[in-house]
């Protein structure tokens, strides 16, 4: 055999590309994966989160959903609350079942004093920073024992105004009403039959679907922009509020207090405070619903005030000052306002 020349070139040596096109695939598939969780199951995507930071990063790391569900659990059970409270999870989040025979009196959407610590402390958790991106729809569940009432005509009213008990608690305690749902589904979603084969009713698993269950779920990518969109606006209007209550300055009746009536007037001229009192009566009704004196309006306060001013005695003299003294301002302001074309 003859050796090849040194002028021959070898073949390049292409096995590496093999190995980069795996690579390449792994990485579309990956954030193909990704971005599918992103859009649709963010439960799922914390998850896979939490793997990756255990497996790659050699730490263990805990989802938010995992810390929600911590965070409930202590709560249900600092509370000793265990015995009527289930804490559970689902494929999207945080599962919570209230048995209802200890949240609310028989056939009624009314909360049991027992039961509103409990929630009053589940609100708070929820409305805290670290919620404030997950959903809560809260559904009412019953037996299939028919109550016919007044007030509840069916069952659907009454698991629909037990699920509006609990979330008209929670708005009441802070937490965004955007982020409620009630929901009453009657008796068509048991957890357990209702009745055995031969129709008998079965009182343990009745009582076990007489239930409240709260669903909290993360949002979605989208839910949670509108859900923060929402929120910056509400604090942008809330600071453009105070700022026109700091530019309007204090109200009438914080700069012209009515001063008590001192022991020591005469009756004569105690009917004249009382009279100036009413001066300053006038000029807060005017000013009713935050808007400012006019020049018409301080002219006729300047004309009670000089009707009164036949009797003005040096006991007095603080209040006729006092109330001078405000109306001038009043027209300084209003002679320092630019006239609009």
């Amino acid at each position: 055999m003859s050796e090849p020349s040194d002028d021959e070139e070898e073949a390049p040596d292409e096995s590496w590309m093999a190995t980069f096109a795996d690579t390449i695939t792994l990485l579309m598939a990956f954030f193909v994966m990704l971005l599918t969780f992103a859009e649709f199951d963010i439960p799922a995507y914390e998850e896979l989160s939490s793997a990756l930071a255990n497996t790659v990063g050699g730490r263990e790391a805990q989802t938010t959903t995992q810390s929600l569900k911590i965070d409930v659990q202590d709560i249900v059970y600092g509370m000793q609350a265990d015995q009527a409270v289930q804490v559970t999870s689902d494929e999207k989040g945080v599962v919570i079942d209230l048995d209802a025979n200890a949240f609310f009196q028989p056939a009624s959407a009314e909360l049991v004093l027992a039961a509103i610590p409990v929630l009053t402390k589940l609100s708070e958790t929820l409305a805290s920073p670290n919620y404030e991106l997950y959903n809560i729809a809260v559904e009412g569940h019953t037996d299939d024992g028919q109550i016919s009432t007044d007030k509840f005509p069916s069952n659907w009213e009454l698991s629909s105004q037990r699920a509006s008990s609990v979330v008209r608690l929670f708005e009441s305690n802070a937490v965004e009403r955007s982020r409620l749902q009630a929901r009453g589904y009657a008796d068509t979603r048991p957890k357990v039959p209702n009745r055995d084969l031969q129709g008998a009713p079965i009182p343990e698993n009745r009582a076990t679907n007489r239930r409240v269950v709260l669903r909290l779920h993360p949002m979605s990518i989208d839910e949670r922009d509108a859900y923060l969109r929402a929120q910056e606006f509400k604090l942008q209007q809330e600071e453009a509020a105070q700022r026109a209550l700091a530019a309007k300055g204090p109200s009438i009746a914080e700069r012209l207090p009515i001063q008590p009536t001192p022991d020591q007037l005469t009756d004569g001229q105690r009917q004249i405070k009382l009279a100036l009192d009413n001066v300053i009566r006038d000029a807060i009704v005017r000013a009713k619903g935050g808007r400012n004196l006019t020049n018409e309006d301080i002219a006729e306060l300047q004309t009670e005030v000089d009707q009164l001013s036949v009797a003005r005695e040096p006991a007095l003299e603080s209040y006729f000052s006092t109330l001078e003294g405000f109306l001038n301002e009043e027209r300084n302001r209003l002679s320092s306002v630019p006239v609009s074309n």
